[in-house]
Parts: C-alpha cells; sequence; structure tokens
C-alpha cells in the first residue's frame, strides 16, 4: 500500500519535480576548455574521445527524432495538400492554366507539396532539437535566448515562404512567362518545382539573422568581421541568388534585396549576441580581481 501512495505522490509531484530540473538546466554554467586543448585532448586522451563519440551519438538521437517529427508532419500535411496546391497555383492564375504530359505529375507534385508543408510544419520541433544538442554547452543567458528564438525560428521561415509567395512570385511570373512573347503552356511538374524550390530557399535564407547569433554567442563569429565584410557579403548573395532556382535578372535582384536586409539584421543581433557574451567574462574578471 506504501508503494501505491508513493507512486501517485511521484505523479502529482512529477511537474513541479520537472519545473526544478529544468530551472536548474538553464541556469548551470558550462565547463569552458580552449579549442586547442580540446583537439588536443582528443588526440591524447581515451576518455576524451569516447565523449566526443557519445556527442555524435546524442547529435545523432536528436537527427532521428527531428526526422521523425517531419514525418509526422507530412501525414498531417497531407490531408490539406489539394487546398495548398490550389494556393499555390493562385500566382498563375489556377491549376487550369497547367497541362500536364505524364502520368505521374500529379502524384509527383502531391508528394512535392506534402513534403514542403510537412517540413513547414515540423520546424519548431526541428528547432527544439538543434537547441536541446547546443544548450549544454552555452551560458544560461544564451540558453534562454535559444529558447526564445524558437519561434522566432518558425516566424523567419514563414516570412520568407510569404514574402516569396507574395512578393517575388507576382512581379517575377509575368516577366518569365512573356519573355519574348512567347505563348506558354506551363506543366504542372516545373511550376510547383519552381514554386516549392524558391519558397523553400527563401525560407531557409531567412533564418540566417538567427544563425549568426547562435554562432556569435557561441563565440565562433564577431560582429566586427560580419560589418567589415559587407562587400563580401554582398558578392556572396549575389553568387548564391544565382544558382537559385531563379534564372533571370528581375528574380535575382528580388532574391537579393531581403537577404541583403537580413545581413543586415544579422550585423546587429550579432553585437547583441556579443555584448551578452562579454558580460559574464567581466563579472568573472571582477570576482577573480577581488580574491
Amino acid at each position: 500500500m506504501r508503494k501505491f501512495f508513493r507512486s501517485i505522490w511521484l505523479v502529482i509531484t512529477l511537474p513541479a519535480r520537472g519545473l526544478r530540473a529544468a530551472k536548474a538546466f538553464m541556469n548551470t554554467e558550462p565547463e569552458e576548455h580552449p579549442l586547442g586543448e580540446v583537439f588536443s585532448d582528443l588526440a591524447q586522451n581515451p576518455q576524451a574521445r569516447q565523449l566526443f563519440w557519445n556527442q555524435v551519438e546524442a547529435f545523432r538521437h536528436h537527427l532521428l527524432r527531428a526526422m521523425l517529427a517531419i514525418l509526422v508532419g507530412v501525414v498531417i500535411a497531407f490531408v490539406f495538400t489539394q487546398q495548398l496546391v490550389d494556393f499555390l497555383s493562385m500566382p498563375i492564375g489556377g491549376l487550369d492554366k497547367l497541362v500536364a504530359i505524364e502520368v505521374t505529375e500529379p502524384f509527383s507534385i502531391y508528394m512535392k507539396v506534402t513534403l514542403l508543408a510537412g517540413f513547414a510544419i515540423a520546424i519548431p520541433y526541428i528547432a527544439f532539437e538543434l537547441w536541446a544538442f547546443a544548450a549544454p554547452g552555452l551560458r544560461p543567458r544564451e540558453r534562454w535566448y535559444g529558447l526564445v528564438g524558437i519561434p522566432l525560428a518558425v516566424i523567419f521561415f514563414i516570412s520568407g515562404m510569404a514574402f516569396t509567395y507574395y512578393i517575388l512570385l507576382p512581379a517575377a511570373l509575368p516577366y518569365l512567362v512573356g519573355l519574348l512573347g512567347f505563348h506558354a503552356q506551363l506543366r504542372p511538374q516545373s511550376y510547383f518545382s519552381f514554386v516549392t524550390g524558391l519558397m523553400f530557399w527563401i525560407g531557409v535564407c531567412f533564418e540566417f539573422p538567427l544563425v549568426i547569433y547562435v554562432l556569435t554567442a557561441m563565440g565562433l563569429v564577431k560582429p566586427q568581421v560580419l560589418a567589415r565584410q559587407w562587400r563580401i557579403a554582398i558578392v556572396v548573395i549575389a553568387i548564391i541568388a544565382a544558382l537559385g532556382p531563379t534564372v533571370d535578372a528581375l528574380s535575382m535582384f528580388l532574391t537579393m534585396l531581403p537577404m541583403i536586409g537580413l545581413y543586415l539584421i544579422s550585423i546587429g543581433l550579432s553585437y547583441i549576441a556579443y555584448a551578452g557574451r562579454g558580460k559574464p567574462a567581466e563579472q568573472k574578471t571582477a570576482q577573480e580581481a577581488a580574491k
């Protein structure tokens, strides 16, 4: 009987114990090791190598759970795929404007749209898994910012897709279709490959400010370098825009504009992360000097 009541008590107190454990984890300072020391330990210390492989195994588990989340998102999106296909065909004037010439085209399009929608649905959990893997090596302040950044990752990705659908496609499609005055009969395969590919990659590009913030918080990027190398960044952005699904100057220009804006936002976020990273170091130095 005692075991029964103990089990009931453990179930009742589970949320409180979970909150205490989460609070302790979020406020725990990580151990810091210089990068040179880490590589030296990996070469000489078997325990360090074992720890490294444990981290690789942990990353594999996080990646597996993220893939399962995408699978769940695909299953959910499968129910609404027809509505999404109708929605994505609106910039070209509807499905009636598209002519299929292969038997497998409708199925291929159905799966392509379902995968994109499933990935968009799973973005919050994917971002959480990436945060959960990196969190043990971050300072408390960086953990909290990373956790708050998960909803922002969703907002940025959806904003990128919305920018593509509402601004880039209406501006680029008439130019592309009407180029040289040809009467174009678009295939569903080429149209939806173009639209979904463009929406996906622009959505990913919109995540760039968050990536820069995380890298700065980890000490891998400095905002001063980003600010000094803005000319090189613009050249790289132009190359990325040229390698994307767009093939004309107008679409390339419309792709570059938000990417340049995102780069400037990234510099600002990098300065914020850099300032936050410097405060704990200054406090630690002051404490050591007081001793």
